[in-house]
């Protein structure tokens, strides 16, 4: 029986405090105490408030100490910055999970790229099979045909100037020897 009721005693303390770090119970808690209870609680309040108060001005001034240190060391918040970054960066990379995206993203970079590889080896070997083609090696001797008809008897094989130039040239046979008429009112 001993253990239910100091377990009731501590549950209703629990209870107690609770209610009082609420402080939706105070007004009722404060009924509770007796006078010589608030004033030294009171007294506790004040002393704590002070305290804060005193932390907070020390703390002030460590940070105004804290500035002028890092100003007269050359420190501004953009190195920190830079520095906080680099951190990071160092941190991110070094952790396991960048570790294995950084390995997956690799392998899929090599597929990727043994892929394409893979692809442009198909279409040259394709291209190869239509120049290697009936169907084309009949345009290729029609193409040869209408460029000897234009160019003239040039052997194959020219340079591409002179393709263009014997084109250009085939069609010119014979030069303007007439001049424009005139009306008879122009002068």
């Amino acid at each position: 029986m001993d253990t239910s009721n100091e377990a009731k005693d501590l549950l209703e303390s629990d209870t107690q405090k609770v209610e009082v770090e609420d402080g939706a119970a105070s007004p009722k808690m404060a009924g509770m105490l007796s006078e010589e209870e608030q004033e030294e609680l009171s007294n506790d309040l004040a002393k704590v408030e002070e305290e804060i108060q005193t932390l907070s001005q020390v703390l002030a001034a460590k940070e105004r100490r804290l500035a002028e240190i890092k100003r007269k060391l050359g420190i501004t918040p953009l190195n920190e910055l830079r520095q906080n970054l680099t951190k990071s960066w160092e941190g991110m990379t070094s952790s396991p999970a960048y570790k294995k995206t950084s390995e997956t993203l690799s392998q899929a970079g090599q597929k990727a790229s043994a892929a394409f590889t893979n692809v442009g080896s198909v279409i040259t070997k394709k291209l190869e099979e239509v120049r290697n083609s009936q169907t084309f090696k009949s345009f290729e001797e029609k193409v040869e045909n209408i460029k000897t008809k234009v160019g003239g008897n040039k052997p194959a094989g020219g340079d591409f100037g002179d393709v263009l130039n014997s084109t250009a040239n085939a069609g010119v046979t014979e030069p303007l020897t007439e001049e424009p008429h005139l009306a008879k009112d122009e002068p």
